[in-house]
């Protein structure tokens, strides 16, 4: 099997409507906005914007949102053309098996693979902390003993609780989603409200810190991949402000999941374009805000840097406001967590569909229409990773895997517009190539601010799955065994057809 075969986007969608493998269509713009908002704003807004003004761009940390948000806005126009192109679930792997090949799709698919699940994973944990302080806070101790490193129960339950959510369907989490989210964003509107009326405009002055200023106390940042290649960018000043989007850029991941849900979306060509940009302003206009509210409260030489809100209100003596930031960093942990499984559970699904994984995980409930074997597959591993597996560092494989998925999309949207011209978009990608070259080289400069052991570690994992790939999938996939199966290989790429029609007029059996 040529591993460069593509899969056309008629056959994608044709693959969505055989019964075994039919998601329920239940969602609509307001459901996609909401699934974006929830899986964008968990900790970051509470705790990376004191990181990024305390030591890296003062109070212009606002210039730095704005510019970090372009930075994803390039990516997102990118997402928006193929996922109102091709509205089948699976994100960036199903938009690579269109435009690149199989053997991409499934790099891009084992790279969401380990960026959703490890990332819930990492959530999970974060949740068992707030969970135990909101509780300390309410007056009961949860003993450590139950969310301990390695032995971490509280993790785990509530990754399977969400598990059940999911099984239930898209429309039930959808539901849920929307009640916590109303809650987190609630709560951020409150502090930002009641911050206001504690801003000082001298702690604003100057607005841009001059270069080599001097920085919070207490951060601690790991040297990224450019700067052991002999390039440092410079805190404070122009420069600072440039340096402190690649950090707060980090605060946008998640917009791109919204796409994973393009199956069950009832009009996916109009409703997943709102969806995406919907959810980026929305996230865009709170990030700029809170930024603000923060330097204004408190000069950025004297944030917090590990609670610059919660240590912010308590300098003005409002201490009851850090409990209830704490409520909505809660509520913030519990929706990032359900969509990233969410997300991951139909990555999976489409990747068992096209057999590339084992097809038996792509059922689908005839009640519920939710993928619910990927669904309970996935709740178990993250709740196990969660409860046993030390993460540490670990957690930035996140970051790299999403920016390696925006590169691919961003390539992807350029060689199917010149293979496949005359399909229909419904959203068009304005200025290509230009748009999808600038996204591109915007995710790349943010992958080599990211530390050498994290690049190590992801090459690591893409090896291994390479070596699945050649010895599972390209023997097992839909494409490999089409003579075999009688899938239809005309709704192929010429490769695929080509292939499949010569091994069946020799008789000879595909691999595997």
């Amino acid at each position: 099997m040529n591993p460069l075969a593509t899969k056309t986007v008629e056959q994608s969608i044709r693959d969505t409507e055989e019964p075994d493998h039919q998601l329920k269509k239940s969602l609509g713009p307001l459901d996609l906005t909401v699934f974006g908002v929830g899986v964008i704003i968990g900790t970051g807004i509470f705790v990376l914007t004191g990181k990024a003004a305390g030591v890296q761009a003062g109070p212009a940390v606002a210039f730095s949102f704005i510019f970090a948000a372009i930075a994803c806005g390039l990516a997102a126009l990118c997402y928006a053309e193929f996922a109102s192109t091709v509205p089948v679930a699976g994100s960036a792997y199903t938009f690579s098996y269109a435009s690149l090949g199989e053997i991409f799709a499934w790099i891009i698919g084992w790279d969401l693979i380990l960026e959703l699940a490890l990332g819930a994973s990492t959530v999970a944990v974060g949740w068992s902390t707030y969970f135990a302080d909101v509780m300390k806070s309410a007056g009961i101790t949860i003993p450590k003993s139950l969310y301990g490193e390695n032995h971490n129960l509280v993790a785990a339950a509530i990754v399977l609780l969400l598990t059940a959510v999911i099984c239930l369907g898209i429309k039930v989490s959808s539901q849920i989603n929307l009640v916590v989210v109303t809650i987190k964003v609630a709560i951020v509107l409150l502090v930002i409200i009641a911050g206001a009326f504690y801003i000082k405009t001298a702690n604003w002055s100057p607005f841009i810190p001059p270069s080599g200023s001097k920085a919070a106390g207490g951060a601690s940042l790991t040297p990224s991949l450019l700067q052991d290649m002999g390039f440092s960018p410079g805190a404070f000043g122009i420069t600072g402000i440039f340096t402190a989007a690649a950090l707060v850029f980090f605060a946008f991941i998640g917009f791109d999941i919204v796409a994973t849900a393009a199956e069950e979306t009832r009009n996916p060509q109009r409703d997943l374009p709102i969806g995406i940009f919907g959810s980026l302003a929305i996230c865009t206009t709170l990030y700029v805000a809170v930024s603000l509210v923060i330097t204004g409260m408190v000069k950025y030489t004297e944030i917090k840097i590990n609670a610059p809100l919660a240590e912010a209100f308590r300098s003005v003596g409002k201490p009851g406001i850090a409990t209830i930031i704490s409520i909505g960093a809660l509520a913030g942990l519990t929706t990032v967590m359900m969509i990233l499984m969410l997300g991951q559970s139909r990555v999976f699904f489409a990747m068992s569909r096209d057999r590339l994984l084992p097809s038996v995980f792509s059922k689908v409930s005839l009640r519920f229409g939710t993928p619910y074997r990927t669904s309970i597959v996935t709740g178990v591993v993250v709740a196990v990773i969660a409860a046993l597996v030390p993460l540490g560092e670990l957690a930035e494989l996140v970051n790299i895997g999403t920016l390696f998925a925006f590169v691919v999309v961003a390539i992807g949207v350029v060689l199917l517009r010149r293979s496949r011209p005359e399909l229909p978009r419904a959203f068009r990608c304005p200025a290509v190539p230009f748009v999808p070259i600038l996204s591109v080289l915007a995710s790349f400069y943010l992958m080599l601010n990211l530390p050498a052991l994290t690049w190590e570690r992801f090459v690591i994992w893409m090896a291994i799955g390479l070596v699945i790939y050649v010895f599972y999938g390209a023997r097992k996939s839909r494409l490999a065994t089409a003579a075999e199966t009688g899938y239809n290989t005309a709704e192929y790429g010429g490769e695929a057809a080509e292939i499949a029609g010569r091994q069946s007029r020799s008789g000879a059996t595909p691999a595997g």
